[in-house]
């Protein structure tokens, strides 16, 4: 397996490019005339949404949609299965770290039974005996114990975050088993199916994408109540209701 150091010095680099890159989009971005307070950095996120959206567009969009045409179903859903799998031990771990004993527990034995009976991951026999997936990651686990969500952030081809899920998604990468695969070419094959085959599950939501109005401001508000829905276990208040009537824009006339 590669040394943690090389892995931690591969990320570094990913991340000082990252950062350069931000920075540069940073200095073409404009602030909007009616900023959201979650979304204090908004000018910046807008420009960087607008060049992932590009290249997700011009490569991995139609990627996807050659994916889900050429693969059958039953692949599709065994490459899923794999790596939802092989998502389990970092979510075992942050279950751990909230004190979410039990379901730390259901998820351990998720893990196993998969792993397995379940060829490795591919076979989810873990859920038809019951043991349904819990979905914790370190964003979540900060957010437990009370850390602030932070301004919204746009990741430049990575998609949407916030300054504590940004530092989360940089924790549970140090937990993820494809970093440690030691030949280069397989850890990017298997990085690659990945992107794809989340990109792929995202499909089904373009038609609503394309009808908002206003596709960034519409995925931004939905990444953010998802993300509340997420730390708070769904503990989350309704939202509010419009009891006054509409008003005909143009009445009948008389």
């Amino acid at each position: 397996m590669r040394a943690p150091t090389d892995r931690t010095n591969n990320m570094t680099r990913s991340a000082a490019a990252v950062v350069a890159l931000s920075l540069l989009i940073a200095g073409c971005a404009s602030a909007p005339r009616n900023p959201d307070p979650r979304d204090p950095w908004e000018g910046f996120n807008r420009v960087s949404y607008q060049v992932t959206d590009a290249v997700d567009r011009a490569v991995l969009k139609p990627t996807a949609k050659g994916y889900r045409k050429v693969a059958p179903q039953f692949v599709e859903t065994g490459v899923s299965n794999f790596f939802s799998n092989l998502n389990q031990p970092t979510v075992i771990v942050n279950n751990l770290l909230q004190a979410k004993f039990r379901p730390a527990l259901n998820d351990t034995g998720r893990f196993l039974l998969n792993s397995t009976l379940g060829l490795g991951g591919l076979l989810d026999p873990a859920s038809a005996a019951g043991l349904d997936r819990n979905d914790e990651d370190f964003g979540q686990t900060l957010g437990k114990w009370g850390v602030p969500a932070g301004p919204y952030l746009w990741i430049p081809f990575l998609g949407p975050s916030t300054g504590r899920d940004a530092v989360g998604q940089g924790v549970d990468a140090f937990m993820d088993p494809v970093n440690y695969v030691e030949r280069d070419r397989i850890r990017y094959s298997l990085t690659a199916l990945d992107i794809v085959d989340s990109r792929a599950r995202q499909l089904d939501l373009e038609d609503t994408l394309e009808s908002a109005f206003d596709r960034y401001a519409f995925i931004r508000n939905a990444y953010l109540q998802q993300r509340e829905y997420q730390v708070k276990d769904g503990d989350v208040p309704p939202p509010p209701i419009d009891d006054e009537p509409l008003e005909d824009p143009e009445p009948d006339a008389k």
